[in-house]
């Protein structure tokens, strides 16, 4: 019999780590979690390193990783606790790892997702940040060292599925002729411009269908969340802006579309669970159990589909003007972004002033082309000065 396959989970305590550990437990003659990293909860990492036993825990936080080797040794666990974000790459590069759940929000999340790929590792991509600020490079890096890339957010896992395999040679030449991501509208679909003002940061963290992280749930609310997905489709699907379409779909079962040139529309459905993406990744090619409920239909009984209005949802607009400008202008947005949400959910700004800021910062950060990652880290500085710049003038 084969050895498990060793996991390296980047981001374990998150949403998205918490569903990959359920699903590495109901195949534990077929994976292994390695390693397992958070940022400073050590309480909810340790419990993860009682039931898996991995050979690492990283934290980025030195005071929280003595606490919680000190309580690893007093439970007799032999799990070593390393420290930093060079420890986040060398768990992601190492060589006992197969392959790496890159689930680290945020900007965070790229050094260790690049020295993945860079690894050829097989690389579970559910950090959105990582295409959205250096795709060029991190798409490099996949190619260069023999990588295999599988998308985890659920519209592009849907994608993946209904795309041909030779997608890589071009769209066009195996007829695709749009990509159709799925959008649920977030919790405001229907609000108004006024009611959208008044918006809180609890309102705004209840999604109607899905359970994510804060940050995740707010750019959901917004419609950044889908702008950010058409800038990673860009990238994993090699699909100019004219070929990507955001359709809102408020069941969120149909996970996205491929429309083909002889009228034909591929779409990939299931109930709204990330451990199906995750499953499909972790054992690509075969399909794995995943613990997610079986779609009853007749049970949804319709399904309905309708425009975004980019009037009162700017965000998704916003991304789609970055994609076309190129360069360092994604990473601006996704930085002052990050700003905005933060400062949104410290009740510091209003829901409908993530757009302003992150508007005002483009505005005021040079767009250059993206070259090595140093462009792409100087990029993300400067708009997040410039976004703290434009709060401290609102203040």
């Amino acid at each position: 019999m084969s050895r498990p396959q060793n996991i390296t989970i980047l981001g374990s305590t998150g949403t998205i780590g918490v569903n990959t550990l359920d699903v590495i437990a109901r195949h534990p003659g077929r994976f292994r979690a390695y390693a397992l990293t958070a940022n400073s909860r050590i309480e909810p990492l340790l419990e993860q390193c009682r039931q898996f036993r991995p050979v690492y825990a990283v934290v980025l936080d030195a005071d929280a990783a003595a606490i919680l080797s000190r309580q690893l040794r007093q439970q007799g666990l032999e799990t070593e606790v390393l420290c930093g974000a060079e420890a986040l790459e060398r768990v992601a590069a190492a060589s006992e790892v197969d392959a790496v759940m890159a689930a680290i929000v945020g900007a965070a999340g790229l050094r260790p997702a690049l020295a993945a790929a860079r690894a050829g590792k097989r690389v579970m991509l559910a950090n959105k940040e990582t295409l959205v600020m250096s795709g060029s490079l991190f798409m490099e890096a996949v190619r260069e060292g023999g990588a295999t890339l599988l998308p985890i957010d659920s519209e592009h896992n849907a994608i993946f599925q209904v795309m041909p395999t030779q997608f890589g040679h071009g769209l066009e030449r195996v007829g695709v002729s749009k990509i159709l991501l799925t959008a649920s509208g977030g919790p405001f679909r229907k609000a108004s411009a006024q009611e959208l003002a008044e918006v809180t940061p609890r309102q705004a963290l209840n999604h109607p269908n899905w359970v994510m992280g804060p940050k995740i749930t707010v750019d959901s609310a917004t419609l950044m969340n889908k702008g950010l997905e058409v800038i990673e489709a860009h990238w994993l699907f090699g699909a100019d802006p004219g070929l990507i379409e955001v359709v809102i779909h408020p069941q969120s079962v149909i996970h996205s579309m491929v429309q083909y040139i002889d009228g034909s529309v591929l779409a990939q459905l299931g109930n709204p669970d990330m451990r199906t993406p995750i499953a499909y990744a972790l054992g690509y090619p075969e399909r794995i159990e995943s613990g997610v409920g079986m779609l009853d239909l007749f049970k949804i009984a319709r399904l309905d589909f309708e425009a975004p209005d980019t009037a009162r949802f700017p965000c998704l607009g916003l991304a789609f003007e970055v994609l076309r400008r190129g360069g360092t202008a994604p990473a601006v947005l996704n930085a002052a972004n990050e700003v905005a949400v933060e400062a949104f959910l410290q009740e510091k700004i209003r829901f409908t002033d993530i757009p302003r800021l992150i508007e005002a910062a483009l505005e005021q950060v040079s767009i250059v082309d993206v070259q090595v990652l140093a462009d792409v880290v100087g990029a993300d500085e400067a708009a997040r000065a410039a976004a703290k710049s434009w709060l401290e003038r609102k203040a």
